[in-house]
C-alpha cells in the first residue's frame, strides 16, 4: 500500500492507546526492510560497469510501508560499486518534492527514481527531467503522462483484490458455508488504487457465488483501522469473513477484534508487514493470510535505474533494453509459506 499518509501505532489495552513510534529512515534502524534485499550475483549485469548516479525522491517515511521503500532503495544502492545514491529530503509537501527534483535534474544525475507524492501534480517535473535527457524511473504512483517516465515499476492493486478474494472464497466454500457475511476494510475510497482493490476482490469471490456484504473505507491508519473495525463489528454480530486492505492500518483494526473479544471468522491483510506475517505465523490469531504489495520494489526501481543509465537490458530477456512497465504479482502469504517471506517484511 502506498498511500502518503501517517500512521502512528498504537495498541488497545482495556481503552488506553499506547502510541509507538514510527520506523527510521536509516537503513540500519531496520533490518527487516534493508536486509531483505538480496546480493548481487556475481556475473553478468551484477559485474561492476560505468558509474552512474542515481537521484531519488519519495514521500516523507511516516507509514511502515513508505519507510521500507526508502530503506530498500538505499540498501539495494550500496551494493553496487559503480553506482552513487543520491536521495533528497523525503517531504509529504507537493512543492517541496518538485524543488527537490528540480535539484537533481540541476545536479544533472544520471537517472531519476520518484515515488511521486501525486502523480498527477509531480508529473510536469518528470518532464522536464526527460526533456533534459534524465531518464526517469517511476516508482508505483504513475504519472499519467507516458511520455514523463522511461520505465514504471510497481505492485498490483486489483490483483491484491483477486488474491484475497480466492483466499477467503476457497476458505469458506471448503467449510461449507452459504450466504457469508463477508466485510471489507478499505483504505482511502476515492482513490483509484483503493477502488481497484474493491473491484479485484469482488470479481474473485463472484466466481465462488459471494460477494462483500459490507464495507467501508479508513484511512490507511492504525486509528482508523481501529475505529472502523470497531464500527463494522458492533454491527455485524457474526461475520464469517474480513479483508483489510492494508497491515499498518490492520494494526488497528486487530486491535479491535482482539477488544471485542471476536474470532469467529478468518481476516486476510494488506501489504506484507512483518507485524501481519507474525500474526499468521503464530497460529492463533483470526489473521490467517496476507496479500503483498512488497515494498522491495525500490530496489528492484534501483536495479533498473542502474541497467537503464548503462544502457543495459534484463539479463533473462532477449530484448536490449529494460522493459516500459513492469507490474509485480501479489502473492497470498498464509501459515504454510510465511518462512519464505518473513525476511522481506517491513516494521508497521
Amino acid at each position: 500500500m502506498s498511500e502518503n499518509v501517517a500512521r502512528r501505532g498504537f495498541l488497545v489495552g482495556g481503552a488506553a492507546l499506547l502510541a509507538a513510534g514510527c520506523t527510521s529512515n536509516e537503513p540500519e534502524a531496520a533490518p527487516t526492510s534493508a536486509a531483505a534485499v538480496p546480493a548481487p550475483a556475481a556475473g553478468g549485469n551484477d559485474e561492476p560497469g560505468q558509474k552512474v548516479v542515481i537521484g531519488f525522491s519519495a514521500p516523507a517515511a511516516d507509514h511502515g510501508w513508505i519507510a521500507a521503500i526508502a530503506k530498500n532503495a538505499e540498501a539495494t544502492a550500496k551494493q553496487y560499486t559503480d553506482v552513487e545514491f543520491k536521495p533528497v529530503e523525503p517531504t509529504n509537501d507537493i512543492n517541496q518534492q518538485i524543488s527537490a527534483v528540480e535539484s537533481l535534474i540541476a545536479a544533472k544525475v544520471n537517472v531519476l527514481v520518484i515515488l511521486p507524492n501525486d502523480g498527477q501534480q509531480l508529473n510536469q517535473v518528470a518532464l522536464q527531467a526527460t526533456e533534459a535527457g534524465i531518464p526517469v524511473v517511476n516508482l508505483d504512483r504513475v504519472f499519467p503522462d507516458k511520455l514523463a517516465y522511461r520505465t514504471w515499476v510497481g505492485g498490483d492493486n486489483y490483483g491484491m483484490g483477486v488474491a484475497a478474494g480466492h483466499f477467503i472464497g476457497k476458505q469458506l466454500k471448503d467449510k461449507g458455508v452459504s450466504n457469508p457475511v463477508i466485510v471489507e476494510i478499505q483504505g482511502i475510497a476515492t482513490l483509484p488504487l483503493t477502488q481497484d482493490r474493491t473491484k479485484g476482490f469482488a470479481d474473485a469471490l463472484k466466481t465462488y457465488g459471494f460477494s462483500v456484504t459490507a464495507k467501508q473505507d479508513a484511512q490507511f491508519t492504525v486509528e482508523t483501522g481501529n475505529e472502523v473495525a470497531t464500527s463494522l463489528l458492533q454491527a455485524h454480530k457474526k461475520i464469517d469473513a474480513l479483508w483489510n486492505h492494508d497491515d499498518d492500518q490492520g494494526v488497528g483494526v486487530l486491535a479491535a477484534i482482539k477488544e471485542a473479544n471476536r474470532n469467529e471468522f478468518i481476516m486476510v491483510g494488506g501489504a506484507g508487514s512483518l507485524n501481519a506475517m507474525k500474526e499468521i505465523q503464530s497460529g492463533t490469531s483470526v489473521l490467517q493470510a496476507t496479500v503483498t504489495y512488497s515494498p522491495t520494489m525500490a530496489s528492484s526501481a534501483i536495479k533498473l535505474a542502474r541497467l537503464i543509465a548503462q544502457g543495459k537490458g534484463m539479463s533473462d530477456l532477449v530484448e536490449n533494453q529494460v522493459p516500459q512497465s513492469i507490474t509485480l504479482a501479489s502473492e497470498t502469504i498464509t501459515k504454510e509459506n510465511v518462512e519464505k517471506y518473513l525476511s522481506l517484511g517491513f516494521e508497521s
